[in-house]
C-alpha cells in the first residue's frame, strides 16, 4: 500500500475550541493512545519532566510554523522538557509530505533526524526529490547511502507505524500536540502551548 494513501484528511481541524483564561482548558480530547518508546524520535534530556508527542506533516506550513516556536521552548526548559515527533503525513492535501518523511527517515539511518527535520522545516516548499538530496548533503550525509534508502521500502513501515498510533489516538490534523498523553486543545496556538508545558512542569515537580 503506498503511504499516500493511507490518509485522506487534509489539515483542516474538524473543530478548534477557542482557549478560555481557564488553564484547564487547554487540555482536553482523545488522550495520546501510544506510549513514547525507544523507536520515537526525542529530542532533548531523556529524564525530562515534561513530554511534548507532535504528530507533524513536513509540508504543513502550520509545522513549519510551529518548528521555531517548538525549539524555543526545548531551549527555555533546558532539562525539563523533551520533545518527540511522529509522522502524520496528510498525503491527500500534500502530495510530497510522504517522500519528505521517508527522507528523514533516511537521514535517521546515518544518525542525523533532527538534522533533516530542521533542514525540512526550514525550507517548506523545497521537498522535491532533487532538493532533498541538496538538503541531505547540507547535513553532510552520505548521498549514495541516502538515495539508496530513500527508495527502500522499509521506510514506510516505519512511518505507517507513526500514522498507525495517531489514528489510535484521533489525530486528524496536523500539527497535534500531546502533553504528557494529554491532548492539547488548540495546536494552532502554539504560543499558547508554554502555558500546558508549564503547568505540566509545575505538576509533575510537586508544585501544583
Amino acid at each position: 500500500m503506498k503511504l499516500e494513501n493511507t490518509l485522506s484528511q487534509n489539515d483542516q481541524p474538524l473543530e478548534w475550541r477557542p482557549l478560555s483564561p481557564n488553564r484547564g482548558a487547554l487540555l482536553g480530547g482523545p488522550p495520546l493512545a501510544t506510549p513514547v518508546d525507544e523507536i520515537d524520535h526525542i529530542r532533548g534530556a531523556s529524564n525530562a519532566l515534561v513530554t511534548v508527542v507532535e504528530y507533524a506533516d513536513f509540508e504543513c506550513l502550520n509545522c513549519a510554523r510551529a518548528f521555531p516556536v517548538l525549539v524555543r521552548y526545548l531551549d527555555e526548559f533546558r532539562g525539563t522538557l523533551r520533545i518527540v515527533f511522529r509522522h502524520f503525513p496528510l498525503g491527500w492535501e500534500h502530495p510530497s509530505s510522504a517522500l519528505a518523511a521517508r527522507a528523514a527517515e533516511a537521514a535517521a539511518r546515518q544518525g542525523k533526524f533532527w538534522e533533516m527535520h530542521d533542514e525540512l522545516f526550514r525550507n517548506p516548499g523545497m521537498l522535491h526529490r532533487e532538493a532533498l538530496h541538496a538538503h541531505a548533503a547540507s547535513i553532510d550525509l552520505d548521498l549514495g547511502r541516502f538515495g539508496a534508502d530513500l527508495d527502500d521500502p522499509s521506510l514506510i513501515s516505519r512511518i505507517e507505524r507513526d500514522v498507525t498510533s495517531g489514528r489510535a489516538s484521533s489525530v486528524a490534523a496536523t500539527p497535534t500536540f500531546f502533553v504528557d498523553g494529554a491532548r492539547y486543545a488548540n495546536s494552532r496556538n502554539v504560543e499558547a502551548l508554554r502555558d500546558a508545558i508549564f503547568d505540566a512542569a509545575m505538576r509533575a515537580a510537586g508544585g501544583g
